[in-house]
């Protein structure tokens, strides 16, 4: 399936190179503004999510705060006209007929479950800007990544507010991997002080974010347990980079790299 996703993305993004470049594209998903910023000639882009003007929510808002804000719907960017919408999942359909109608094009991108679809993304999104050589970089990134990933990789649990955590098979822990961590395997992707205290794990790689606001989930990481408690490394990530888990996440695994070396 996985492969045919790629293939799917090679062809609409060969397809893509013919059509002219896109003058004015707007973005409805905080995961497809990043794209589209990391990707995009800045003349290029109309608009992007209110989300992508949050210091709190990705490290590109100052980026974001450079364009008219969207609250995430078609009729927040019509009377700009774009000629390019890209969103990501959930009705999709209807976006399609809508766009159709009003003479938008739209790319629904599909939401990552492995690394690979965030490659296919990389791709089709760049070739649709007329950006590959923008997306080729990041791709290169990607597989510089891979080919430096080592095998013997840390017993690590990802550590969010309340105990939240990733599945061990998942696309967090493909990035994971990437940077030297191996993902334990924990019973809903959740762990307890109680675990933390019996069998802690030999990295816990903290998620700050929102490390700031006022939660029980917040409270629960100042716990000394969940912060390792000198009897776990702890590392501290760039939450805000683990939201989407795209192409943000290449420098973050970098960093992380050299953090644990």
């Amino acid at each position: 399936m996985r492969a045919f996703v790629f293939a799917s993305a090679i062809s609409l993004a060969l397809s893509g190179a013919a059509e002219a470049a896109p003058k004015r594209v707007a973005s409805l998903n905080l995961c497809t503004d990043e794209l589209l910023l990391m990707l995009a000639a800045p003349h290029q882009i109309v608009s992007v999510t209110h989300l992508a003007q949050r210091q709190a929510e990705t490290p590109l808002w100052r980026q974001g705060l450079r364009y008219r804000r969207n609250d995430g719907s078609l009729l927040s960017v019509a009377g700009l006209k774009p000629d390019l919408v890209l969103t990501m999942g959930g009705g999709a359909r209807d976006r399609v007929r809508i766009t159709e109608s009003l003479g938008f094009r739209v790319i629904d991108v599909p939401y990552p479950q492995r690394l690979a679809d965030i490659e296919a993304s990389i791709t089709q999104v760049a070739a649709a800007l007329g950006r590959q050589a923008e997306g080729k970089k990041l791709l290169d990134q990607i597989l510089s990544l891979r080919r430096l990933a080592s095998r013997n990789a840390m017993d690590t649990i990802w550590l969010g507010g309340g105990g939240r955590s990733v599945a061990a098979d998942g696309l967090a822990a493909e990035w994971m991997r990437l940077a030297g961590f191996r993902q334990r395997r924990l019973q809903g992707d959740r762990v307890s002080l109680e675990q933390l205290l019996v069998s802690p794990p030999t990295v816990l790689l903290r998620s700050d974010y929102r490390q700031g606001q006022y939660s029980g989930e917040q409270r629960w990481l100042s716990h000394p347990l969940a912060k390792g408690a000198g009897k776990s490394r702890t590392i501290v990530t760039d939450g805000r980079r683990w939201t989407c888990m795209g192409p943000l996440m290449v420098t973050e695994t970098f960093r992380l790299r050299r953090v644990v070396r």
